[in-house]
């Protein structure tokens, strides 16, 4: 299997994983922005821990040369990853965490399209459209959340009348 793949299985399986939990009665998971923020949360400790262990090297090697610092902003994107994560699993800070994780995925994007475009390439998800579709996934597990968020009529984000 091909290592690029991981953070887009952690996402969907364990969405699936816990969809299917909901659907045979355990209550707690019978929301499906339930299942999603825990699929997001595996997809983020995934992909934030490798900014600490395995991958470091490689991450590093993907910030574009115009931006500074590299090791640290890959230390800065991987906690902010890991805080995220945690953060989408508590209801009263999963709004918050959607819509932060969103923007750290369209801020990190461009690293992606460097590492794409000037290598090297190692696997089928280092070439350029498979890793930005797997983007686009990602980027639909915590838009979704968001917008769930934001239409929810007792939500962080509903109209409060006076």
């Amino acid at each position: 299997m091909d290592p690029g793949l991981v953070p887009v299985l952690m996402l969907v399986v364990v969405t699936a994983a816990l969809s299917l939990l909901g659907a045979v009665g355990v209550r707690r998971l019978r929301s499906w922005p339930v299942a999603v923020r825990g699929g997001v949360a595996a997809l983020f400790v995934t992909t934030g821990a490798a900014h600490f262990v395995g991958m470091r090297e490689e991450l590093i090697a993907m910030v574009p040369p115009a931006l500074p610092a590299p090791a640290l902003l890959v230390t800065v994107t991987g906690v902010l990853e890991l805080a995220g994560a945690a953060g989408i699993l508590w209801s009263r800070t999963a709004p918050w965490a959607a819509g932060g994780l969103t923007v750290l995925l369209l801020g990190m994007f461009p690293a992606n399209v460097y590492k794409a475009l000037n290598g090297p390439v190692t696997s089928t998800m280092d070439e350029l459209v498979p890793r930005s579709l797997m983007q686009v996934v990602f980027l639909a597990a915590t838009v979704s959340l968001v917008v769930h968020y934001v239409r929810a009529p007792n939500g962080p984000f509903a109209q409060r009348r006076p």
